[in-house]
């Protein structure tokens, strides 16, 4: 149940004659005040003006023409043009009751459901994760959750590098400066070190080695038996370390091809494009040229070798041919805007313009310097360590606000807490937006964020504990539901606009719609819970109405930090 969509159809019906009804329904949003009503159509003005009109007179027509019953009754007309929707007490109540044994909460699955590929994390494998890694993961988990809850068919992949520079940096590492005690004791951890070690005589122009690194990687891309035996020695340590990563996150993939799949499909990418005549010699290399003024997208270098823009076409080959995709997202630092906007105009122009390929950018994570987040030595902040320091800071304020729990459950709700605020921070935030990294603020018990909604999840719970009942017990008895307190309708309304959340989250592929949702529902819940009291209510029938709407802000609580990736507890 979409209120807002069958909002919008009703205005769309009502559009004055020369109005664009998709526009005009487009302009029915929700009221950011409630002395607006529950929702505003603000599309009067604009056709007004278009029309050298009155947008009052304007307006007053669509409020005359307009059938919003039995959802609402006529709209009212306020300022220049704005129609303020009041949904119906009624229409509420008897929308909530269904909702309370709708195991959905009143999301339908999408009328015309899309086959999504969403390309997520891609961490070189031959390198710890570090915090840079999470955005990518945490945004892609969540999108992947929300298109899933709303009935589309989601193929999480997960892109790893792993046959390209680096490991050839890593093989020069192991054969000039390997520590084969320190690889048998912690052998990720070697291997980082040995990238570490050849980038720094590369950056420092240490005379060779580059080259010979160069020479690594492209023996092994010939299928060097050394080089590629060590490449198979490698490869289960690496996957081994991020598996564990992923496992603590509750992070899962459909697929995880790497680099090293494609790589026997490049040299076909390659003549594929040189025989439909849209790749050419520049400088030695094979280029796509997408505009004249600025740098071709290289598909073969100079020395013969191929690079990601080879691999990335040979992905969306691949894609097509296998899943047929309708979309396909890639979720990627912004930093990489200009070679997708590459990539995607080389895939049209080679015949690959069924999908719609979208890269879905974010930010950085910065320091309190609001630089990028560092650790002191200025290396990159290792995500094993930051989750570590997440569930460190957590159990701090799990024992100051909880000190009657035992210390396993103490543990325990630590993990769930520190983990879901690293999570939330970076979720809750416009995904386009550089964000400052402050536990302080992630893992307050009031304002936005993660803590604040699992202890409001935590409380709904508690209330059907000292009360002896359960939320089952409740939707068995399908109770009247009454929303005369303003605290009541106000919880209600919230609970109705899940669906609408959903699907504007999917659009705008923006997790943090759904967080702003769920802080805003949580709020509600929390004036309702000060307001309006349950246990002690006036009367058995109002205690039970205000269970009902106890189990429905519980509910849809987590669900929706479930489409976040983030756990709740019972109790805290």
């Amino acid at each position: 149940m979409n209120v807002l969509e069958r909002l919008r159809q009703s205005f769309a019906a009502a559009t004055p004659e020369g109005g664009d009804p998709a526009a005009f329904a487009s302009a029915v949003r929700p009221s950011t005040d409630a002395k607006f009503g529950d929702y505003q159509a603000n599309g009067c003005m604009a056709l007004a003006k278009a029309q050298k009109k009155n947008p009052r007179e304007v307006a007053s027509e669509v409020a005359e023409r307009v059938d919003l019953l039995p959802l609402a009754g006529k709209p009212d007309v306020a300022g220049p043009g704005f129609l303020n929707v009041r949904l119906e007490d009624p229409w509420i109540v008897d929308q909530l009751r269904d909702l309370l044994n709708d195991a959905t909460l009143g999301v339908a699955p999408a009328k015309q459901p899309k086959t999504v590929v969403v390309d997520f994390s891609s961490p070189n494998v031959a390198k710890p994760m570090h915090v840079g890694h999470i955005r990518s993961t945490v945004i892609g988990d969540s999108l992947s959750r929300i298109l899933a809850a709303l009935g589309h068919k989601v193929i999480k992949d997960n892109h790893l590098g792993d046959w390209g520079a680096q490991f050839g940096m890593i093989l020069w590492g192991w054969k000039n400066h390997r520590d084969e005690a320190n690889y048998a004791t912690d052998a990720v951890g070697e291997l980082a070190r040995l990238y570490r070690l050849t980038n720094a005589k590369i950056t420092a122009k240490e005379p060779g080695v580059e080259d010979a690194a160069r020479a690594e990687t492209a023996k092994l891309h010939a299928d060097d038996p050394e080089n590629v035996a060590l490449w198979h020695q490698f490869m289960p340590e690496c996957l081994s370390a991020l598996t564990a990563i992923y496992d603590r996150l509750g992070v899962t993939f459909d697929v995880q091809l790497g680099e090293s799949f494609y790589n026997p499909m490049l040299a076909e990418v390659v003549q594929d494009l040189e025989s439909k005549g849209l790749s050419e010699q520049s400088e030695g290399a094979t280029v796509v040229f997408i505009d004249r003024e600025k740098a071709p997208f290289i598909v073969r270098k100079k020395d013969g070798a191929y690079n990601y823009a080879t691999t990335d076409l040979a992905t969306i080959q691949y894609r097509e041919e296998t899943w047929q995709p309708d979309q396909v997202l890639y979720v990627v630092d912004s930093r990489q805007g200009d070679h997708f906007k590459q990539l995607f105009a080389v895939a049209k122009r080679w015949g690959y313009e069924r999908a719609d390929l979208q890269h879905v950018a974010f930010g950085t994570i910065l320091g309190a310097d609001r630089k990028p987040l560092k650790t002191r030595a200025g290396d990159n902040v290792g995500l094993e360590s930051l989750l570590d320091e997440g569930i460190a800071e957590a159990l701090k304020v799990v024992k100051e606000n909880s000190p009657d729990l035992e210390s396993e459950e103490h543990v325990r709700v630590a993990e769930v807490v520190g983990l879901g605020a690293i999570k939330y921070a970076d979720l809750s935030q416009n995904r386009l937006s550089d964000y400052v990294f402050d536990w302080s603020k992630m893992l307050a018990m009031n304002g936005n964020t993660g803590a604040y909604l699992q202890y409001a999840y935590a409380r709904s719970q508690s209330i059907f504990r000292k009360g002896g009942l359960t939320p089952e017990g409740i939707r068995e008895q399908r109770p009247t539901i009454f929303i005369t307190s303003p605290a009541e309708r106000a919880l209600g309304l919230r609970l109705l606009r899940l669906s609408e959340t959903l699907e504007l989250a999917a659009s705008e592929l923006k997790p943090n719609i759904l967080t702003d949702y769920l802080f805003d529902l949580a709020n509600a819940f929390s004036t309702f819970f000060e307001e309006c009291p349950v246990l002690k209510a006036e009367s058995t029938e109002r205690r039970d109405s205000r269970l009902a709407l106890v189990d429905l802000t519980g509910r849809t609580l987590k669900f929706g930090l479930g489409l976040l990736g983030i756990d709740v507890i019972e109790r805290m």
